[in-house]
């Protein structure tokens, strides 16, 4: 026992030394025995306050545009394809957007992201868009991050001159795993726009959701597919299964499960911001703290796409019992 706590060690510091794991050292950590879980997450949060110390980055999303999207991601309540009955809309007057964004800012939350449920925006709908950032530049001043689907290498260097900080588009899940859960394009259509967007200069922001029925094979395969892309941000999902979608009766995943992936990729990304996202009130009995002492040093407060969320103050609040900061 003793010789696996040595190992686990010698691998942290070896990453806090700048030192890059073998892939069969972070295998060999991911698939650790549970008896080893929490040196795991001990170590995993060791390399966290070593690169960033006790800041925690908290993030409001702004759904700009809901429901009907083209596509068929099976977890998704906003598909066209299924009947989920949540309502939808057209993306808001900018002054609407602005007013989320000063209350978010004011509320403590350090990034504002735009989000929008369609494959990609239409030439029209990214001209409203792009008058909605400079709004919130000029108005507010706050870092401004967006989700807005597929882009073309021109839509990413517009948004890169309005000051967008980062982009996000999850891989959703592993590539073994993608065409299970969507047939209407590729995963490497995903890792595609995450290119452009690189090239373009935004940061990148990439992630998945775990929990839709995949292995812990297939896990593991996602978290060296988001570290090849070496994003500023990972976003992690716990799915909650959504009346309607294919998806609607997914067991939860067990706790053990989701420290894995949260303490491995802290051993893989040690200088990146890892968010834990969509799902962690339903699927975490303690709301994310146990994973913010476990690799993870962000959240997404104040509600997600299309369901509510902890308030930034009751985040906030959480988040000082551990005696972090945001």
């Amino acid at each position: 026992m003793s010789e696996k706590c040595e190992l686990i060690s010698k691998y942290r510091d070896d990453v806090v030394d700048g030192k890059k794991l073998t892939r069969s050292t972070i295998s060999e950590l991911f698939n650790i025995n549970n008896k080893f879980l929490l040196n795991l997450s001990d170590a995993a949060n060791y390399i966290t306050r070593h690169f960033h110390g006790s800041k925690v980055d908290i993030e409001e999303l702004a759904n700009i545009k809901k429901n009907f999207c083209s596509e068929d991601c099976t977890f998704c309540s906003q598909s066209a394809f299924f009947n989920t009955k949540i309502t939808g809309y057209e993306l808001p007057p900018p002054e609407e957007i602005v007013e989320q964004a000063l209350n978010a800012k004011n509320d403590g939350a350090n990034s504002f992201c735009l989000v929008a449920a369609w494959r990609e925006p239409s030439t029209p709908d990214f001209e409203k868009v792009c008058a909605i950032i400079e709004e919130i530049n000029k108005k507010v001043g706050i870092s401004v991050e967006c989700s807005l689907g597929f882009l073309t290498d021109k839509q990413a260097k517009t948004l890169k001159k309005l000051q967008v900080k980062r982009y996000n588009h999850n891989l959703e899940t592993s590539r073994s795993k993608f065409p299970e859960i969507c047939t209407t394009h590729t995963y490497d259509d995903r890792v595609k726009t995450l290119k452009i967007a690189r090239n373009a200069g935004l940061e990148l922001c990439t992630g998945g959701i775990i929990g839709l029925g995949e292995t812990r094979k297939q896990r593991e395969e996602l978290i060296f597919e988001i570290s090849e892309l070496e994003p500023e941000e990972v976003t992690v999902n716990m799915l909650v299964p959504m009346p309607g979608t294919p998806l609607e009766l997914q067991t939860q995943l067990d706790i053990t499960e989701i420290l894995r992936v949260f303490s491995t990729l802290r051993f893989l990304l040690p200088e990146s911001i890892i968010k834990i996202s969509g799902g962690r009130e339903v699927n975490l009995k303690d709301d994310g703290q146990k994973l913010l002492v476990s690799g993870a040093n962000g959240i997404i407060s104040a509600g997600y796409l299309t369901m509510g969320g902890n308030t930034i103050k009751k985040d906030t609040e959480m988040i000082n019992e551990l005696n972090l900061e945001t």
